[in-house]
């Protein structure tokens, strides 16, 4: 391949993906045309029990109604449908375990294991509107637990399962659950590590401060022994396996709680995101099916997200299913046994839609591309991109290695708040370019505002190199100004906080701000920038740490790099880097930090030059692939860390400490 072919502006559709896409241009042109019905249109995708009367109810703005009148199940949609239709032997989920077990569930099979589940759980005498916490590692039952609640019109509470007991218990009581399901343990990395023994230092943390857990339900995993208090614990395979797999699934309202997911917030407490049925199920169905160009019955996909963040919800569970997508749930970590698993995975299934985080792709990069280049990957012909913004060079990587130089990326910007992808190409239309969200999908409506609100206009400048595209044009907010199906539609237990955190700084508006800068591009193209709070102030300067990251791992050697932004009494704030380097590349020491420097004063500008630049082993990252910035921070600025209960491995800071020494 020519260095001018890979360092393209755009990447343009084949011709023959365009021409088979479920997705043309037309369907902006419609959307635009009548914004209410087309989503009508995307609603009437899903079998609805009882048809609604009115798309959007917007009078008690900023909470929304979609689809009032309108009943459904969202289980009978996710699995009861596909069998009446005749699909029941179709395989719902291929089930990779990270010891090497598997299974393949049909969705007949996947049907009987909701129908057991929501009997037993009506069996405790759980009821429509009840919360019910999910604190599992990725294995079938947790999927069957999820779609059990949303059959029975349970709210579920997916707590990520590397999660302490105290951050457990904050959850647990915040949505007052009434049920925990579990799991005896989980592997990690080939050693069974304990799950039901955190629910019992949860349910017991604050002594004799009462709880609303009535019961523990435990699946068996590891076979590690489990702390066992008798008639409130109970076995899965003693009870859910035993009931029976007859269940007739009830409509509720299309504005029923289906789930609570709960979020970081600037203050110590999370928020509880509360998402809701009708408009939720239609636009995670709507995005897959069109972000992902699904073809029912033919595709394998995999999304390799965990069910404890939003992703897992909307593109593993709800979106999929609903969809009758085959798709790939992979237990473990990605180099477990070895680096090559994932390839492995792909071979076996034959997967032909993956949808990562940019980390990952950065990880793949740092293992070097001999890796996925042993295994055959042709039968991938979509890739997605989901959790930060993805720099260029990753994105090139990603397409050239994983893609073969011939599949479309979707880069997807969206949030738990959200609920479903709101930014991403449509991959038989858009000319993607590298490290760019694009545009609003069809029926989303969003802005790149100043702090007054004023929407910026698009820079009218020459472009530059594509690398050089993420750090031109005009920057600002990334507002949301109409309304969408799957948004949020409270904070649990706190409304207030819910118009003060989304809607307070554009109140007069009516716009909610997702907390992200971003750019536009001479061509009016939409680049997510990340968290506002992720902006450095050097001597008055607004600086990116994207912008920087991406600077950085634009540089041949560099496989991932997080920015931060440490005090300097001299500039308000410093620039500190942490790199991760390529297995090829040599750590020549002060010469590779001085190349570095410059690279990113060349690409940005010389305000942008870090103070410091670390070469580290490992950096900080949660199990979603997030990388802990608010750490590295502390680490920056000589701080005692923080907490650090929802690393992958704590121990790495010792390592960064050292590069400091």
């Amino acid at each position: 391949m020519t260095e001018t072919a890979d360092h393209r502006d755009s990447y343009a559709p084949s011709a023959e993906f365009a021409a088979a896409a479920n997705a043309g241009a037309a369907l902006y042109e419609q959307a635009a045309a009548d914004r209410d019905a087309f989503w009508a249109e995307q609603a009437s995708r899903l079998h609805w029990h009882q048809p609604w009367t009115q798309v959007l109810d917007w009078s008690d703005a900023p909470v929304a109604k979609w689809f009032t009148g309108g009943k459904l199940n969202v289980a009978y949609n996710c699995v009861d449908r596909h069998v009446l239709d005749g699909h029941g032997d179709q395989v719902a989920i291929h089930w990779e375990g990270e010891p090497g077990d598997s299974r393949a569930i049909t969705y007949r099979e996947l049907l009987a294991e909701v129908s057991r589940a929501a009997n037993y759980f009506t069996e405790l005498g759980l009821e429509a509107g009840d919360r019910v916490a999910i604190y599992m590692p990725m294995v079938p039952e947790a999927i069957v637990s999820m779609l059990a609640c949303a059959r029975l019109g349970l709210t579920h509470s997916v707590v990520f399962a590397g999660f302490s007991p105290t951050a457990l218990r904050q959850r647990v009581d915040d949505a007052s659950a009434r049920l925990i399901i579990t799991t005896d343990g989980q592997w990690r990395r080939g050693k069974s590590a304990p799950l039901k023994e955190a629910v019992d230092e949860a349910l017991f943390a604050n002594g004799d401060v009462p709880h609303s857990v009535e019961h523990v339900l435990v699946v068996r995993r590891t076979e590690i022994e489990v702390p066992w208090t008798d008639g409130r614990d109970l076995w899965w395979h003693e009870t859910v396996a035993q009931a029976s797999p007859e269940h007739e699934a009830q409509a509720f309202d299309a504005e029923h709680p289906l789930f609570i997911l709960y979020t970081s917030g600037t203050t110590g407490k999370p928020k509880g995101i509360l998402h809701t049925t009708g408009g939720y199920l239609t636009q995670t169905s709507y995005t897959h099916h069109n972000v992902f160009d699904h073809k029912a019955g033919q595709d394998v996909y995999w999304c390799t997200a965990d069910i404890g963040w939003v992703t897992g919800h909307s593109y593993i569970v709800y979106g999929p299913l609903a969809n009758r997508t085959t798709q790939v749930v992979y237990e473990g970590t990605p180099n477990s046994p070895d680096e090559h698993r994932h390839f492995q995975i792909i071979e076996k299934y034959g997967v032909s839609i993956y949808y990562i985080a940019p980390t990952l792709v950065r990880t793949f990069m740092k293992w070097g591309r001999e890796i996925p280049a042993a295994h055959d990957l042709s039968s991938i012909r979509l890739l997605g991109s989901v959790g930060e913004p993805i720099n260029p060079e990753a994105w090139r990587w990603y397409r050239e290695v994983i893609g073969g130089n011939r599949t479309p990326i979707v880069d997807t910007w969206w949030q738990t708040e959200t609920g479903a992808i709101m930014i991403s190409p449509l991959p038989g239309v858009t000319a993607t370019k590298p490290g760019a969200a694009m545009a609003p999908l069809p029926g989303i409506s969003a802005k790149v505002v100043d702090e007054e609100g004023k929407p910026l206009e698009i820079a009218q400048t020459e472009a530059g190199s594509p690398d050089d595209a993420a750090s031109s044009g005009v920057v600002g907010y990334l507002v949301l100004d109409q309304p969408w199906p799957s948004m949020l539609r409270g904070i649990w237990g706190d409304m207030e906080r819910y118009r003060a955190t989304y809607w307070e700084r554009y109140a007069e508006q009516g716009w909610y701000f997702a907390g992200d800068g971003a750019k536009l591009d001479a061509d009016g193209d939409l680049w997510v920038l990340g968290r506002v709070d992720d902006v450095m102030n050097v001597s008055g300067h607004r600086i990116s740490t994207a912008e920087v990251e991406s600077a950085l791992v634009g540089h041949s050697g560099v496989a991932e790099a997080a920015v931060v932004g440490a005090s300097d009494e001299t500039t308000g704030q410093g620039i500190v880097a942490f790199v991760i380097l390529t297995a090829e590349t040599k750590d020549t020491g002060t010469e590779l930090v001085t190349e570095l420097k410059a690279e990113v004063s060349r690409a940005i500008s010389p305000i942008a030059r870090p103070r410091e630049i670390h070469v580290v082993p490992e950096l900080p990252k949660t199990r979603s692939g997030k990388i802990m910035r608010r750490l590295l921070r502390d680490v920056a600025e000589g701080r005692e860390l923080g907490d650090t209960s929802t690393l992958v491995d704590p121990n790495v800071f010792e390592a960064i400490r050292a590069t400091k020494a």
